[in-house]
Parts: C-alpha cells; sequence; structure tokens
C-alpha cells in the first residue's frame, strides 16, 4: 500500500515522517530519491528550487515499490505520485509564516507559500489526482509530532476507511488569504 505524505513546506511532513520511521513505518523521502535516482529535471531560478521529474519518479515508484506492505512517500509533490492514499498535513497561515520564518525562509517564498496553503493547492491537485475517498486532512497547527503520528495511525488502523474528523474540505483558511502582506 503506497501512501503521499504530502502538504505545503511548513507543515509538518518531516517531522512526521521522522517519527514514522522511529516507529518502523517504511518512509521514502522523495527529496532524496529524486537526487538519488537522477529525478532532478531542472532548477526553477525564480523559485529557488529543484525540479523534479515526476513521471520518471512515478514510474519508479510503481515498479519499485509495489510489493511493499506499506510504505509513506514524504515530499509537497507527493499527491502527484499514482499512490493507494493521501495524507495532506494542513497548517494555518499564520503559523506556517511562523514556521517558515523561524526556518530563515525569504519573504516572497514564505508569502507564496501561505497563498498556497489557504487556496487549497495541494489539496486540489491532490483531488485532481485521487478519488476523494483515499484523501485525508490533518490539521497540525497546535498539534505536536506524536498527536500527527497518533492521527496517521487511527487511519491505518480503519483500514484507510473515511473518518469524518480527516475528511477534506473541513479545512478553510481562505479568508486568511486577504489582506496579507510579505512582512
Amino acid at each position: 500500500m503506497l501512501v503521499a505524505l504530502t502538504g505545503t513546506p511548513g507543515t509538518g511532513k518531516t517531522s512526521t515522517a521522522d517519527l514514522l520511521e522511529q516507529k518502523g513505518y517504511h518512509v521514502i523521502r522523495l527529496n532524496i530519491l529524486a537526487q538519488e535516482q537522477g529525478f532532478l529535471d531542472g532548477f526553477d531560478k525564480k523559485r529557488k528550487t529543484k525540479l523534479m521529474d515526476m513521471t520518471a519518479m512515478n514510474n519508479y515508484v510503481k515498479k519499485t515499490y509495489k510489493t511493499r506492505d506499506l510504505v509513506f512517500f514524504e515530499g509537497h509533490a507527493a499527491h502527484l505520485l499514482s499512490v493507494d492514499y493521501v495524507i495532506l498535513l494542513r497548517c494555518h497561515p499564520d503559523e506556517l509564516k511562523n514556521r517558515l520564518q523561524t526556518k530563515k525562509w525569504n519573504s516572497k517564498k514564505i508569502l507564496e507559500n501561505i497563498e498556497a496553503e489557504a487556496l487549497d493547492v495541494i489539496l486540489c491537485e491532490a483531488v485532481d489526482n485521487h478519488p476523494e475517498k483515499n484523501i485525508f486532512e490533518i490539521d497540525t497547527t497546535q498539534h505536536p509530532v506524536d498527536s500527527i503520528v497518533f492521527a496517521i495511525e487511527e487511519i491505518i488502523q480503519n483500514n484507510f476507511q473515511p473518518i469524518k474528523k480527516y475528511t477534506i474540505g473541513t479545512i478553510d483558511w481562505s479568508e486568511d488569504l486577504f489582506g496579507r502582506s510579505p512582512s
């Protein structure tokens, strides 16, 4: 079973993936996989980020991980893979701004990411690529990483059947987008 662990940068994917690994789950980091397997496809100078060849990565994932019981793919583009389920981590834009400032991101990149979070960009992409019943949203805003992993384990123990509190569409921060400045 292949599961995307995705979300806007700063929502807690890496910390959550770290704890999942500590608990014995198999976690593949897309950034590392892209570098190790040569799935990098250029550099976006405007955003100062490496571009991944998602087609090549997806083909590799389908071929390499088809027999594994449960594998998490961590990364902000993981929902673009042909996975069985998507776990989307969400964070209120104000807290996301604080987290990205702590990481010393520049104001333009911070604004781009809080806008993407408020506008549900990753959720929309996930819905375009997966059945809605296979997508779960977890709000990480005021929750420590162990409670996020607890929520993921709750989803696993429920055999990835829909759980109302993780149903998509219950998180909406679009009203927080207006009046925002890059400060």
